[in-house]
């Protein structure tokens, strides 16, 4: 068996753990170590600016570094006992770094709870989804912040590592998922502005090729769906500047576009500003697209890891 057919097994074997197998519990997911440990380390921030600026560096680079390099010893070790145990273990390894059905899941969730008017339950299951306080939001800014979610999760939940995978091979995808925990713990404003700074920057740095691929999958998945991809482009190239993430409005303007809907952060943001309000049937539209997305990119991936692979030999 050749490096290639090795690796397109790993890949698929991935996606079908992650569509089959269940969720580890928190205490031996290898993402939730990875969680912890960034929340050991950042108690040890200093709090004035300048110094926190420089430990949020070295925590960042150190966390990707010591990621990476362990799991490339995994790899090695792997490869050294053989063919089977490579691919088994480089999947397990390789489906805890990205989610398809997690974030089918957790959308539908809060779809299934607007759809019943259960709002509180609603507000509660966009926790999982996203980082900003749910308590105040009404029926449409829910939809729109589950909607808003899972555009932006098709680069961070499978676009991203799949690409990454491809390109670096298995560490390649585990470093890619530290810098994503690391934006998601630290890289916003308030108590961790300064520690997260770079943090915020190197999450940036890495998408900005996987959130314009996302982007482009997801227009191809509407042509795909027969949704009008042609607004879907105007209001990308319109909008998909207005956040304060250069790579969150290429996805979310493109979904909100497909969607026929208005994405709004209040205070923030609103993307597509001229379409109406969404409800909870656009979440249903939106985790189908997606998942659509997710299909394409699967194939998209296969074929750079031929790509790469012919080249290298």
């Amino acid at each position: 068996m050749n490096a290639l057919t090795q690796n397109i097994l790993v890949l698929t074997l991935a996606v079908a753990l992650d569509a089959f197998l269940p969720d580890l519990p928190n205490r031996i997911h290898p993402v939730a170590w990875m969680g912890r440990a960034i929340n050991s380390l950042q108690r040890l921030s200093p709090s004035k600016p300048t110094p926190a600026v420089l430990f949020g560096a070295v925590l960042a680079l150190g966390v990707v570094g010591v990621s990476a390099v362990v799991s490339h010893l995994v790899v090695e070790g792997l490869l050294n006992m053989g063919e089977p145990a490579y691919v088994l273990g480089g999947a397990l390894i390789l489906r805890y770094t990205f989610t398809v059905r997690g974030l089918s899941r957790a959308a539908r969730r809060v779809r299934n709870s607007l759809e019943l008017g259960r709002l509180d339950e609603a507000r509660a299951g966009l926790r999982s989804l996203v980082s900003r306080d749910p308590s105040s939001l009404d029926q449409p800014l829910i939809a729109a912040a589950a909607i808003q979610s899972v555009a932006e999760n098709t680069t961070d939940s499978f676009v991203g590592p799949w690409l990454a995978f491809s390109i670096f091979g298995v560490p390649g995808a585990v470093a890619y998922r530290a810098v994503n925990t690391l934006d998601s713990m630290l890289g916003y404003r308030g108590a961790y502005e300064y520690l997260g700074k770079v943090s915020a920057r190197l999450d940036d740095l890495v998408n900005l090729i996987p959130a314009r691929v996302s982007a482009l999958l997801l227009l191809l998945s509407g042509f795909w769906q027969r949704l009008p991809a042609a607004r879907g482009w105007r209001t990308l190239r319109m909008d998909r500047r207005l956040t304060p993430s250069p790579n969150a409005g290429w996805t979310m303007g493109a979904m909100a576009g497909l969607l026929g809907v208005r994405l709004e952060k209040q205070g923030q943001y609103c993307l597509g500003g001229k379409l109406v309000p969404p409800a909870a049937h656009h979440i249903d539209q939106a985790v189908r697209l997606a998942e659509r997305t997710a299909a394409i990119a699967f194939f998209g991936a296969l074929g750079l890891l031929v790509l790469r692979l012919s080249v290298t030999g």
